[in-house]
């Protein structure tokens, strides 16, 4: 993995972890995801490994695939609105972009209670 997309995996890694209730999940070899309740929300790379992430995105899903890099998510998740992105290291999102969806997947995973603590944050 590049530096720049290492970097970009730990700043949206440490981002993840500030949401309520957000722990890390490391349900398989080369995977060091983000989890609410123990619900997968964003599935990360490990160090090391190059940039990819897997996100739920219930209401931007369609646009988000249109992307040339970004399909839907294996093992029959696509199908419940998980989307997979795979850029080369020059075409990342930008950090923003990546937080956006990371948040729409946290909120389409945790308990209403913890969204509700997210939004008096904001």
């Amino acid at each position: 993995m590049t530096s720049k997309s290492e970097a970009i995996v730990e700043q949206l890694r440490a981002w993840g972890l500030t949401l309520p209730g957000a722990h890390r999940k490391s349900p398989w070899p080369d995977h060091d995801d983000l989890a609410v309740k123990d619900k997968t929300f964003a599935y990360l790379p490990r160090e090391g490994k190059e940039f990819s992430l897997s996100v739920k995105l219930p209401y931007t899903g369609y646009e988000a695939l249109q992307l040339p890099w970004a399909k839907p998510t294996a093992y029959g998740l696509g199908k419940s609105g998980w989307v997979s992105f795979n850029p080369p290291p020059d075409e990342i999102p930008t950090l923003d972009e990546l937080k956006a969806w990371l948040e729409e997947s946290y909120r389409a995973q945790a308990p209403k209670k913890l969204v509700r603590e997210l939004d008096e944050r904001l």
